[in-house]
């Protein structure tokens, strides 16, 4: 039995995903990962791919901690990466490309909001970065969608900011070799790739146009189709940013009966990072085909758990 006020008082706990432009150079992504480990932080999830090219991570913390964290992340890309050479399936317009910083315990999106504000000062007078932030976070209602911010990808961007249009929020107004960053508050969300015979990379994307909702498809779903040559198909990627709006089962029925058509079959899917619980229902693992899933790891409630038992 613990002594009386010997247990350790809860704390309030933030999420933040930050994503990187790199998936094919271990030795920076191992030097990356590495120095997001700042105390207070708990590494609960780090996944990239070679075609991406991308490295996707995600962190629980106390809201300093993690603001910590996505600050030395982000120093170690800038030094790293050299966005005027790089080159992937996944869209992007900086060597830190976003940092969303999501509620999990005990804090509000208010919070969140000003922790991603504050967040990308730091980034924009520490690292001179050009910051643009999004979603919940953003100062200009047209930035709220992370597609627009990130429009034209690097290139698009570095020439608008050139010619005096899409200025930051913070930072310089150029864009240089680490490019820009799109800094966030909101809900967590669903990162959902699904596989599909072919290399129709038209017929993904046409699939991808009509699923989401700013192409008049499902509410909450953001879509992008593309070929995989290193599996030798095509995947719709999705991200799901209400699960309680549109969860994974309706966004994968929906494909199926869009691919059908096309004579395309679902090889599998995946789901990228951390799950609220409540986003899978039950049988949902088989349904969607899933690979690779596993709950321990990446249930968002069982790290929250593992979090408060390691007590970093």
């Amino acid at each position: 039995m613990s002594e009386p006020g010997s247990e350790r008082p809860r704390r309030s706990i933030v999420g933040v995903v930050p994503n990187f432009s790199e998936g094919r150079r271990r030795d920076v992504i191992d030097e990356i990962v590495s120095a997001l480990q700042v105390p207070g932080v708990l590494l609960v999830n780090v996944q990239w791919d070679t075609d991406h090219n991308r490295l996707d991570t995600t962190l629980l913390g106390t809201p300093d901690a993690v603001r910590a964290s996505a600050l030395a992340g982000a120093t170690a890309a800038v030094s790293l990466i050299d966005m005027t050479e790089h080159r992937g399936s996944h869209p992007r317009m900086g060597a830190v490309d976003v940092i969303p910083f999501m509620p999990v315990r005990d804090v509000t999106m208010e919070e969140c909001v000003e922790l991603a504000r504050r967040a990308g000062r730091e980034l924009a007078e520490t690292l001179d970065l050009p910051v643009y932030l999004y979603d919940r976070a953003a100062l200009v209602p047209d930035r709220r969608s992370l597609a627009v911010v990130r429009k034209g990808e690097y290139e698009g961007l570095r020439a608008a900011v050139a010619a005096g249009e899409r200025l930051p929020d913070f930072g310089p107004a150029e864009i240089g070799r680490a490019g820009a960053v799109a800094v966030g508050a909101r809900k967590p969300l669903v990162a959902f790739n699904v596989y599909l015979s072919g290399r129709d990379e038209a017929a993904a994307k046409d699939i991808a146009r009509a699923l989401r909702e700013s192409s008049g498809g499902l509410p909450a779903v953001r879509a992008i189709g593309f070929d995989v040559p290193e599996r030798q198909c095509v995947t719709v990627s999705m991200n799901l940013v209400d699960y309680e709006v549109t969860p994974p089962r309706r966004a994968f029925d929906a494909l199926v009966e869009l691919a059908a058509p096309k004579g395309m079959d679902v090889l599998s899917s995946e789901i990228v990072g951390l799950v609220p619980a409540a986003a899978l229902g039950p049988g949902d693992v088989d349904h969607l085909r899933l690979e690779g899933f596993d709950e321990e790891e990446q249930i968002l409630e069982n790290l929250v758990k593992r979090y408060d038992e390691v007590g970093t």
